[in-house]
């Protein structure tokens, strides 16, 4: 066994129960590990981009990632506010944020030294980068605040089961079986094979979760959300490895031994998430 393989198992064998616990757990708890993700998260973004905490667009765009995150997450935050201070909140909305961020990037990136093609392509990179950090996680955070009658650690543990099972599934499979590549050009060890395999990984999930924690939701609706989750979390995988293709490197960060980084190990998710609450919101 491989030192790199036997890392992946201990840290998971550590954070995959951690992670559950503090699902279950919801409020401060889960906001505070989403919202320490998201900061990980952008930092590895932005060091990856070669932006530097010397530089005036490091702390922007950290500064309207935490905006974001914050108003995403004000339906809760609110519980705790006074009437001002709750005023004032919602006065950060997402749409002028983004905009904001959107004008000041885009001035700052165009009195750059390099290319006009390069510095347009960083800042198309580094708008996708906010957008991906700031309204996502919120939304995993939404999800774990439980929808309507649905507690908020049993749809996380959904979530998380359909990712994780679905992923174990599609990278097994597909070492053993897989000969059609998916996207070779960004990702090249996946196969179309890997990729069917992660709808019955995820289709057993839906299964074993209508008979243990939602017997009262048609197992039909059960498995149309494990599958379209399982579709969305891994073409968002391939979404940030296209990213990474496009600046030639292999992991955001070495954050996660035998892992890599947050971006790489939350981005099926953050994908996945979006599908799953707006699923058990508009039609369950």
């Amino acid at each position: 066994m491989s030192k790199n393989y036997l890392a992946r198992i201990i840290v998971a064998a550590i954070f995959i129960p951690t992670i559950l616990w503090v699902s279950y757990q919801g409020g401060w708890w889960l906001f505070g590990m989403l919202f320490l993700f998201s900061i990980i998260a952008i930092n590895e973004f932005l060091h990856n981009e070669a932006m530097r905490p010397n530089q005036i667009l490091f702390w922007i765009s950290l500064l309207t990632v935490i905006i974001l995150f914050i108003n995403g997450t004000a339906e809760f935050i609110m519980r705790y506010m006074t009437f001002e201070q709750s005023k004032v909140l919602a006065s950060t909305s997402i749409i002028p944020t983004t905009a904001v961020f959107f004008l000041i990037s885009g001035m700052l990136l165009s009195i750059g030294k390099k290319p006009a093609a390069d510095l347009f392509a960083r800042y198309g990179r580094l708008l996708w980068g906010i957008v991906y950090v700031g309204l996502l996680y919120p939304i995993v955070f939404l999800v774990g605040l439980g929808i309507d009658k649905y507690v908020g650690g049993d749809l996380l543990l959904f979530l998380f089961g359909i990712i994780w099972i679905g992923d174990t599934a599609a990278m097994e499979i597909g070492k053993r079986y897989g000969k059609n590549k998916l996207a070779p050009s960004i990702s090249p060890n996946k196969s179309v094979e890997g990729f069917v395999a992660g709808f019955f990984g995820a289709a057993l999930v839906a299964v074993l979760m209508h008979y243990w924690k939602f017997p009262s939701v048609s197992l039909v609706h059960l498995l149309v959300i494990a599958i379209g989750c399982s579709l969305f979390g891994q073409l968002g995988d391939l979404v940030e490895s296209m990213w990474k293709r496009s600046i030639n490197i292999k992991d955001s960060s070495s954050i996660i031994p035998g892992h890599g980084g947050i971006l790489d190990r939350f981005d099926s998710l953050l994908f996945a998430a979006p599908f799953m609450y707006a699923y058990f919101k508009l039609v369950l």
